[in-house]
C-alpha cells in the first residue's frame, strides 16, 4: 500500500509525518471540544451547550451562575481530564515504542505501580502530610521505578523483553506492599488512599491544573522531538545504531520522559488504567505506526478517552458518581483480554 507522506522541516527539527494525520487531529479535536462541553454542561445545574459556548467566550449570557459554575466547578476537572488523558497516552505510546510490546502501557509496566506505592505511602504513615506532597510522591515514585526497572534489566545493554519482565514483576511488588499498607493502616487514612486509588478527577480544582501543566509542556514536546529515535528503536538495537542512535541514551532519556509524565498523572488523578494501551492501538489504525504522527494523534485520542469516562461516570448512574478510573478499566480490560487473544500467536 502506497503511504502519501507530508515533510516539515526547518533549521531545528524535521517531521515526516502520515498525510493522514493533520485531518485525523482535527476530527479528533473536534471530538474532544464537543466530549468537553458535555461534560461543563452536565451535572445538578445544566447548562446548555450555547451558554457553554458564550461563557467560555466572555459573552455575557444574562445568568452570572453559569460563570461561577463552569470557572469554579467544572472547568478544571475537564481539563484536569484531558491532560491526564494526554500524559498517559503519550507514555503508553513512548513504552510500547520502547519494548516493541503492543501490550505495554504504564500500568502494565509498574510505572503507575510505583507512584501509586510512593502516594499511599505518605497518604498512610504521614497523614499530617499537606495535600502538595502528593505529587511529589507519585512522582519521585514513577521515576524511581522506571531507574529500578531499566537498571535490572541492564546486561550490557537493555533488552525491551527485559524491561517488560523486570516491569511486570516490579509492579507486583509495589502492589503488594500497597496492598500491605491499606491492610494495616489507620481506618481513615486508608479511606483516603482507596478514593485516590480508584482513579478519580472529582474535585480537581485550578491549582491542580497549574501544577500539571508545566510537566506536560515540558514533557510532551520533548516526547515529540524524540519520536525520530522512537522510530528507529523500534525496529531492532542493531538498525537504530545503524542510523546514528545512540541507543542506550536515547532509550533512557526516553524512560525518564515516559515516566515523568505517568508519575504526574497518577500523582494529579490516581491510577487511570489501560488509557496508555488503548489510545496506541486506536492511533495506529488511524495514523500509522510512524511515531511522529502517532504521538499527537494518541495524545488527543487519551485526553478525549479520560473526558469521556469522566462525563460517563457523572452521568449513568447520578447522583452516585463513578470514578473514571472505573470506567476506563470496565472498557480496557476486555479490550487487553481482545489484544491478548488476538495476538498469541505472534
Amino acid at each position: 500500500m502506497k503511504v502519501d507522506w507530508l515533510v516539515i522541516r526547518s533549521q531545528v527539527i524535521s517531521f515526516r509525518i502520515d498525510r493522514r494525520v493533520p485531518l485525523v487531529l482535527l476530527f479528533l479535536g473536534l471530538i474532544t471540544i464537543v466530549a468537553m462541553v458535555m461534560n461543563l454542561g452536565r451535572g445538578e445545574y445544566p447548562i446548555s451547550a450555547l451558554d457553554i459556548i458564550k461563557t467560555v467566550l466572555g459573552i455575557d449570557t444574562g445568568n452570572p451562575d453559569h460563570a461561577f459554575v463552569i470557572y469554579n466547578l467544572r472547568l478544571s476537572r475537564t481539563l484536569v481530564a484531558l491532560m491526564v488523558g494526554v500524559a498517559l497516552a503519550i507514555s503508553g505510546t513512548i513504552f510500547q515504542g520502547l519494548t516493541r510490546n503492543p501490550l505495554a502501557d504504564p500500568g502494565i509496566i509498574g510505572i503507575n505501580a510505583g507512584a501509586s506505592l510512593a502516594t499511599v505511602s505518605v497518604i498512610v504513615l504521614i497523614s499530617s502530610a499537606p495535600i502538595y506532597t502528593l505529587p511529589l510522591a507519585a512522582l519521585v515514585g514513577a521515576l524511581l521505578m522506571s531507574v529500578l526497572i531499566y537498571s535490572l534489566a541492564w546486561n550490557k545493554g537493555s533488552s525491551p523483553v527485559l524491561l517488560v519482565l523486570m516491569g511486570i514483576g516490579l509492579s507486583a511488588i509495589a502492589s503488594a506492599f500497597t496492598s500491605l499498607l491499606i491492610t494495616f493502616g489507620d481506618i481513615y487514612n486508608v479511606s483516603d488512599a482507596l478514593v485516590w486509588l480508584a482513579g478519580s478527577v472529582y474535585g480537581r480544582t485550578w491549582e491542580q491544573v497549574f501544577s500539571f501543566l508545566p510537566w506536560l509542556i515540558v514533557f510532551a514536546p520533548t516526547a515529540l522531538l524524540l519520536a525520530r529515535h522512537l522510530n528507529a528503536l523500534n525496529l531492532g538495537d542493531d538498525v537504530a545504531k545503524g542510523l546514528g542512535t545512540r541507543v542506550e541514551w536515547e532509550r533512557g532519556l526516553l524512560v525518564l520522559v515516559g515516566a515523568a509524565l505517568a508519575g504526574a498523572a497518577v500523582a494529579t488523578a490516581g491510577n487511570i488504567g489501560f488509557v496508555g494501551l488503548i489510545a496506541p492501538h486506536i492511533g495506529r489504525q488511524l495514523v500509522g505506526a510512524n511515531h511522529q504522527g502517532l504521538i499527537p494523534t494518541s495524545a488527543l485520542l487519551g485526553g478525549m478517552i479520560v473526558v469521556i469516562a469522566d462525563f460517563l461516570g457523572r452521568t449513568l448512574f447520578a447522583p452516585i458518581e463513578i470514578p473514571c478510573g472505573v470506567v476506563t478499566a470496565a472498557v480496557g480490560a476486555p479490550y487487553f483480554l481482545y489484544l491478548l487473544i488476538r495476538n498469541r500467536k505472534k
